[in-house]
């Protein structure tokens, strides 16, 4: 069924007030999805059964995407009818095509004024705003629709002349789109649509207040549609105040936890843990190896650089072209190893990624999750590799069952069969190896001797003494 394009369904004028609820309470780890009051549509099978405009399903046939997932299949016809959505699915389950054809297909065919958005996608990272903006712009395209990024660590006064030259969707991170607004450069008040894409982190970062001043900003009485890998207490309290008797779906069991992978504790020695990693580094194919903090992700890719091994750190010390150019040499195979904080837990989609190793573990089991979100996606199966010391072995163990995953267990150390049956492991070629980088942008003259300023590329002084959210801008 094809649909031509009509003007967008006006909702009755609701309050932005708290609203009471008759749900019971959850434990603050779970979410209770509500009753619906309007019972939702039921899921459609098929792409082409569904109230799309024709030029978005030739895009997705040519594409050969002919079946949608099952959180496409479930909240896509209720989308597409105007209704608030709920969805909870982990990352990589198709929740950018979930809400992303919905807006385009309500927006086609209508035009925004100068500097007034008629759609809004708010997520947490400068990565997964672009990653989304990629996955979005062939059918963008297709029903001429024009999309704009909007995040940290670019021009901002070319974000502002591209929204006031006008762009009908805006996919932004909630601290840039708050700089423009307070620079009278955006208005939200024509945004009938509104998406929260990974809400759950947005609260993990402290961004509430933001996301919160911004919903009460746009148009009353229009669609909201929130996604997220877990529903929690947090989440609960944009769901309650901004969701209209929203239409709930849940993909995964109530903990996210990623069935598709293998999951793996392997525990090393302090003296150990080093070699260990170089030699899971040198193995075939592409890696992300985690680590906690940015000094460790340098220090670590210097490492393998000169064993031999083609690795790239990725951090938020890094300016937001660098942080672009070293993805692209991840994704091309110029570098077959990314190094990263938990800036690339999510938002970051690679084909054919089939391992992630946490080098140093997360602090709790939303972040494992993520991290391990970035491989088995969009159903291909994976790997999860955890090195853990002998102190982290109570607390790894605490995680894993709150995460509602039993992992494999075993003790190695570099040069055995069993560290090269799990993971691959074999020892590097000892020749050091050089990666094109790009330059990290002079300090500003009145920076000089001083702090520098966010994106210079120094590691030990950016960012400190900066709120979370601030620094996802």
């Amino acid at each position: 069924m094809t649909r031509t394009p009509q003007p967008q369904q006006r909702r009755p004028r609701r309050s932005n007030a708290p609203r009471k609820s008759s749900r019971p309470a959850a434990r603050h780890d779970e979410f209770a999805m509500p009753v619906n009051v309007v019972p939702a549509l039921p899921p459609v099978e098929e792409f082409a059964a569904m109230d799309m405009p024709a030029p978005l399903l030739a895009v997705l046939a040519e594409q050969g995407l002919t079946a949608p997932f099952p959180i496409q299949a479930a909240t896509l016809p209720n989308a597409l009818a105007g209704r608030d959505v709920l969805g909870r699915g982990r990352t990589g389950s198709g929740k950018t095509l979930a809400f992303g054809l919905a807006v385009l297909s309500r927006i086609a065919g209508r035009r925004a004024e100068p500097g007034r958005p008629l759609a809004l996608v708010l997520v947490p990272t400068r990565e997964l705003a672009q990653q989304v903006t990629d996955a979005l712009t062939p059918y963008a395209d297709a029903v001429r629709v024009r999309l704009t990024t909007v995040v940290g660590g670019m021009s901002i006064g070319r974000q502002a002349s591209a929204i006031k030259r006008g762009r009908e969707v805006v996919i932004a991170t909630p601290g840039r789109l708050a700089d423009l607004i307070d620079r009278g450069a955006v208005q939200l008040d024509q945004v009938g649509i509104t998406v929260l894409d990974e809400a759950d982190q947005m609260a993990d970062m402290g961004f509430l207040p933001q996301v919160t001043r911004l919903l009460d900003q746009v148009e009353a009485g229009g669609q909201r549609m929130l996604f997220s890998a877990t529903l929690d207490r947090n989440v609960d309290r944009l769901v309650r105040r901004f969701l209209d008797d929203p239409v709930t779906h849940s993909v995964d069991p109530s903990a996210g936890a990623v069935t598709t992978m293998e999951h793996h504790l392997l525990y090393v020695s302090d003296g150990g843990k080093m070699d260990a990693t170089v030699h899971i580094a040198a193995r075939e194919g592409r890696t992300i190896m985690f680590v906690g903090m940015k000094h460790a992700a340098d220090r670590l890719t210097k490492k393998l650089l000169s064993s031999g091994v083609r690795a790239a750190a990725l951090h938020g010390g890094k300016s937001q072209p660098q942080r672009n150019r070293t993805l692209e040499q991840f994704r091309t195979g110029e570098v077959n190893v990314l190094v990263a904080t938990n800036v690339a837990a999510r938002g970051i989609h690679i084909d054919g990624l089939d391992m992630v190793v946490n080098i140093d573990p997360p602090t709790d089991h939303k972040d494992y999750l993520h991290r391990g979100g970035r491989t088995a996606r969009a159903g291909e199966s994976g790997t999860v590799v955890t090195l853990v010391l002998a102190d982290q072995r109570r607390e790894m163990d605490q995680m894993m069952r709150t995460a509602g995953i039993t992992p494999h267990e075993a003790r190695v150390a570099a040069g055995e069969d069993l560290l090269t049956r799990i993971t691959g492991a074999r020892a590097p070629s000892g020749i050091p190896v050089v990666i094109a980088s790009v330059p990290a942008p002079a300090a500003p003259r009145a920076a000089q001797g001083g702090r520098r300023r966010s994106g210079s590329g120094n590691p030990r002084r950016v960012g400190h003494g900066r709120p979370r959210a601030a620094a996802a801008r």
